[in-house]
């Protein structure tokens, strides 16, 4: 496989990863019970620990299908 090709797919990955982050946040992804959030006077600390599996498992299941062709 070529360079080029590679990026493609990459930047294909990546468009695809924003939008479903950006559309995601509307139906409370991002926000779920497993995500870690940590409030103190001058700091806050965000780790979407619960929504990384679950972006995890569906990029999986889509990687497995592409590579099946």
């Amino acid at each position: 496989m070529g360079v080029g090709r590679l990026l493609i797919i990459a930047g294909v990955i990546l468009i695809v990863a924003g939008l479903l982050l950006s559309i995601g946040g509307r139906f409370g992804l991002g926000r779920l019970p497993g995500d870690i959030v940590i409030r103190r006077n001058n700091f806050s600390f965000y780790f979407p620990l619960a929504t990384s599996l679950i972006l995890s498992v569906i990029l999986t299941l889509a990687m497995w299908l592409f590579s099946k062709r």
